[in-house]
């Protein structure tokens, strides 16, 4: 009798120790493409709100989606997130060189390029008329809701005023796309 009382024991402890499981294929999504990544521009001694593209130079290009050289940056966003793209430049321009060095974004509105609004931050509602390339931590965001593709150029408006003096300078343009569920105010 004791015997049979130890297997049921036994049998009981088995049944417990099952487990289920269930499995989650995980796929990543990328709303950031980025479009063109270098550039050149000629600026000459005494310019004075002068204004540059990125990409283009002189003009803006005609958006062709398929040709990344005509435009700076795409964002495509699905019904789970909207995206948020903070743009900076990764060092500030030398302030004895440039008198203004003012970043605005286009976004491409069916037939032309227009003027996207710019934001403080990547949630907030306060907007901002341009990044201020000459302060050092100057940055601006684009943000754009579920459902949309666009496509994005920066302008540059310049003053290259302040020498006298055709060494070369490097404005390095960073983007970082923020995904968040909405943009209220956190």
């Amino acid at each position: 009798m004791f015997k049979r009382a130890g297997v049921l024991s036994i049998a009981s402890l088995v049944t417990i120790a099952l487990a289920y499981s269930a499995a989650v294929a995980v796929n990543s999504t990328q709303q950031f493409t980025i479009g063109a990544s270098l550039d050149s521009w000629n600026v000459y001694i005494n310019e004075v709100d002068e204004v540059r593209y990125l990409p283009g130079g002189y003009s803006a290009p005609t958006l062709a989606a398929g040709d990344t050289s005509t435009y700076a940056f795409r964002v495509v966003t699905d019904a789970n997130k909207v995206c948020a793209v903070k743009i900076e430049l990764t060092s500030a321009m030398d302030s004895g060189i440039f008198s203004n060095f003012d970043i605005t974004v286009e976004y491409w509105a069916d037939t032309a390029w227009a003027a996207a609004t710019l934001y403080d931050s990547n949630a907030g509602t306060t907007t901002i008329t341009e990044i201020d390339g000459l302060s050092a931590g100057a940055a601006g965001y684009i943000h754009q809701a579920a459902l949309t593709t666009t496509y994005y150029l920066i302008k540059v408006t310049y003053s290259y005023d302040q020498v006298d003096t055709t060494t070369q300078v490097n404005a390095n343009f960073q983007y970082t796309p923020l995904q968040q569920d909405d943009f209220a105010a956190r």
